[in-house]
């Protein structure tokens, strides 16, 4: 069995009852290569679920545009009927195409088929959280314009019980505080690590307002001279890059909560243990270094 700990605090998100452990998973790694049709060992995404929740793990990451479904579906597979306290945060946003590209699905009519599709395979009747992910120009990175048509067509899916919380993902401050003014916005997902800090002040801003902020991509955007710098850093604490990486993020704000995937169960393992690991004073001047 997994060896468990404490995962790395808690953290509840506002104005909710739903509290977390701030070390979760993110799902989408389960999928085939590109994050398309089934994943190459079945038996073993279904394990790594099952061990990531045995482990503590209350905060699953997921959408249904993974796979296209296949996250989901097994999700489902593998832990329903869920435990009480499990989180299932789900996103919308995009489709995916027969020729494994990812397009813009944003219109009120796709957000909602979107729900539908999430409430039927992870088989729930109501999602405890769901982020709407604004496609920008590039495959990551926030591009300004408006979100208010999606956040009312979320908060319209609200009212009906089909959503119970709302988060964004993907978004400038200024999407961030104009989604706010619609709806309560209950967490911010967006690109963020050692070296893609573009996002500090906002980080703060959500910070003051005990709103959680997640992460993507902890090792995401590095030059090969950053990554050696980290190598460096994680041999002389006899961790991994990914260990510094996310014990790096979970000291840079107690409102960060992560979601590292994974389809490995030794990697799982590597990364849960991610949170027992301090960074002291000498190792963090190193790391916040590598960032400037």
């Amino acid at each position: 069995m997994m060896a468990t700990n404490n995962l790395g605090g808690t953290f509840t998100f506002p104005d909710t009852n739903l509290t977390v452990n701030r070390l979760g998973y993110g799902a989408m790694q389960l999928a085939g290569p590109g994050v398309y049709g089934p994943p190459k060992d079945h038996d073993t995404a279904i394990a790594v679920l099952q061990a990531a929740v045995e482990a503590g793990v209350n905060h699953i990451d997921t959408s249904d545009f993974y796979g296209p479904h296949v996250t989901n579906q097994l999700i489902q597979e593998a832990l329903y009927p869920y435990p009480e306290n499990l989180v299932i945060v789900t996103k919308l946003g995009a489709r995916r195409e027969a020729d494994k590209s990812w397009k813009p699905a944003q219109s009120p009519s796709e957000l909602r088929s979107g729900v539908e599709d999430n409430l039927r395979n992870l088989r729930l009747d109501s999602l405890q959280v769901v982020n709407m992910r604004i496609m920008g120009n590039g495959p990551h990175g926030p591009t300004e314009g408006s979100v208010r048509e999606q956040i009312e067509a979320l908060a319209q899916m609200q009212q009906e019980g089909k959503i119970q919380h709302i988060g964004v993902s993907n978004v400038t401050a200024a999407q961030v505080r104009e989604a706010r003014s619609i709806v309560p916005i209950v967490c911010v997902q967006n690109l963020y690590n050692l070296v893609q800090r573009e996002d500090e002040s906002l980080l703060d801003e959500l910070a003051a307002d005990h709103i959680p902020y997640v992460p993507f991509f902890p090792l995401g955007g590095f030059t090969p001279l950053q990554s050696s710098e980290l190598e460096t850093v994680a041999r002389s604490l006899n961790a991994t890059p990914m260990q510094v990486a996310l014990a790096w993020l979970l000291q840079r704000s107690p409102n960060i909560l992560l979601i590292p995937g994974t389809s490995s169960l030794k990697h799982l393992e590597e990364n849960l243990a991610a949170a027992s690991l301090k960074l002291g004073e000498e190792a963090l001047a190193s790391l916040n270094q590598i960032g400037r």
